[in-house]
């Protein structure tokens, strides 16, 4: 859970935050029993439940749920927060997060300092409500006192219910689009300058935050979404940032499943994706993956598609939900291996097209598919060279099996593909390379892999078996163990820190390095990643 104190933060339009989704518009709400439709229609907000169930599940075996308290200053706007910092308040309204009677003692306004902390013990307390809401959908509603003025004071769309032109003198206001949990966030956030989120519950609260125009509180739901994104959610966080307008997540989810692209299009969240958002990736021309992964990926998220339709698990129904994303999938451009005993045996290929590719792979004379027949661009890697010159001795460079190592961080979030290593000074040799990449201890990434060396001074690349996400202003430890020729080309003239196109990489000495590689000279000459 990620608890913050909120400051003021700065003004946002009105306009602009209310200009969202047609499901983000307020949804259904019944004012004494009567119910309202406001702008979102039934399919909408079904399609709504069905996302977030989804990702509902997903983020709980993904995200991390410790308890997390930060200031309000790192989201959103640096202000001074509030002064107090009373204990009584604090376990006041995290009682009332659970019960919404209680009283508070005689005079209880004389404990507390400031207008916050007063108005903090009016949360989810029955004292003085002027109105209800009955919260989630049938089966699972829960009763919330409300308080008109402070929910009118931090949300334009009450202050229309409660004070508006068309306002109603209502005392129970039902709400069976938005869940009791994610309410009572807003809520918290209303009353108590407080964001206090969770993995499982983030989105229904952004949808809240949406739907009343609370911008402030959307966007610390949206940086806590981006601070938990990996390849394992970023397809079925994709989906939801366009559902949301949230151009940014977007953008970032991207870069995760450009960068990361065998993994996400594994991960079970790709399966509960919709059909527009499987074309978004199917079509994606920078996707970093084997096209034969591609097509898996997409034959998983059929069988689960037929099962949410309730079609059998055929052949004939995952072409039929697939329909025209199939042509989607650049099957020409798989190795020759890879469709031949895989997309051909597939079943899901009628006769003809199977024939046709298999011409397309052979003759001189290509026969017409409906399949894109060009490669993706994929990405291309950049690399990071930390020293300005190498050298070699007769007496060095030696491994022995030990250990160089070397700490690096970087300012924007990138992706570690590989290494690129020096090779043998005495001419053409091969190396057996151990690769490593770890954080705070806890190994992300590693791979033993060999390479062969020219005997020239030039690195050579290699490679881990998925890119590895590298996150901002965290130091990382990449270490090497070669075997192979003894005496090596080693770096000279090292850099603590170099700009590599938009993204600068600082260096530091690591602790791990038995063998003499620091930030002045040694191995590990460059970062391969992408950014």
């Amino acid at each position: 859970m990620w608890r913050q104190t909120a400051g003021p933060g700065s003004s946002q339009s009105q306009a602009e935050t209310a200009a969202g989704p047609r499901a983000m518009a307020p949804g259904r709400e019944t004012h004494g029993g009567r119910a309202e439709d406001r702008n979102m229609d039934r399919h909408d907000m079904q399609g709504y439940y069905f996302s977030n169930i989804m990702l509902k599940v997903q983020l709980k075996v993904v995200c991390k749920t410790k308890k997390k308290k930060k200031m309000a200053a790192d989201i959103l706007p640096r202000k001074k927060p509030a002064s107090s910092s009373s204990t009584t308040v604090q376990q006041h309204h995290q009682h009332n997060l659970c019960n919404n009677n209680l009283i508070p003692a005689p005079n209880w306004q004389g404990l507390y300092p400031t207008i916050r902390e007063r108005n903090a013990v009016m949360f989810n307390n029955d004292l003085m409500a002027d109105v209800h809401f009955v919260v989630g959908p049938p089966g699972g509603t829960q009763r919330l006192p409300g308080h008109k003025y402070v929910l009118a004071v931090g949300s334009s769309v009450f202050h229309a219910m409660f004070y508006g032109e068309l306002a109603e003198d209502k005392d129970e206001i039902r709400i069976p689009d938005v869940e009791p949990a994610a309410f009572l966030a807003m809520l918290k956030y209303i009353y108590c300058d407080e964001i206090d989120l969770a993995a499982d519950t983030v989105l229904a609260t952004l949808y809240a935050a949406k739907k009343y125009i609370v911008p402030h509180l959307a966007r610390a739901c949206v940086n806590f979404l981006e601070t938990s994104l990996s390849a394992k959610n970023a397809c079925v966080l994709l989906s939801q940032s366009c559902l949301f307008e949230e151009p940014d997540l977007t953008q970032r989810c991207w870069e995760v499943i450009d960068a990361q692209a065998e993994l996400a299009l594994k991960s079970e969240g790709f399966c509960d994706i919709d059909f527009q958002t499987l074309e978004s990736i199917l079509r994606r021309e920078t996707l970093n993956a084997k096209e034969i992964v591609v097509f898996e990926a997409a034959l998983n998220w059929a069988e689960v598609e037929c099962q949410r339709q309730d079609l059998a698990l055929s052949i004939e129904n995952k072409r039929k939900v697939l329909g025209k994303a199939l042509y989607l999938i650049r099957i020409p451009t798989m190795a020759l291996d890879d469709f031949a005993n895989g997309a051909a045996q597939s079943g899901v290929l009628t006769l003809n097209e199977t024939n046709d590719i298999f011409l397309w792979y052979t003759a001189s004379k290509k026969p017409e598919l409906q399949f894109v027949s060009k490669a993706r661009k994929g990405l291309v890697p950049q690399r990071c060279h930390r020293f300005q010159s190498c050298a070699y001795r007769s007496n060095q460079w030696r491994y022995r099996g030990r250990c160089d190592s070397i700490q690096f961080a970087v300012d924007k979030r990138v992706f570690i593909a590989g290494f690129g290593l020096y090779g043998s000074s005495c001419g053409s040799a091969e190396y057996s390379a151990k690769i490593e990449l770890k954080r705070q201890g806890v190994v992300l990434g590693q791979n033993l892999s060999k390479y062969f060396s020219d005997g020239s001074s030039n690195t050579f690349p290699v490679w881990f078996e998925y890119p590895v996400q590298i996150e901002p202003e965290t130091f990382y430890t990449a270490s090497v163990v070669l075997d192979g020729n003894e005496l090596s080309y080693f770096g000279q003239e090292g850099m603590t820190e170099v700009q590599c196109g938009k993204v600068t990489v600082q260096f530091q000495c690591s602790s791990d390095s038995t063998n003499g590689t620091g930030v002045q000279g040694g191995q590990i000459p460059e970062l391969i990643f992408y950014a």
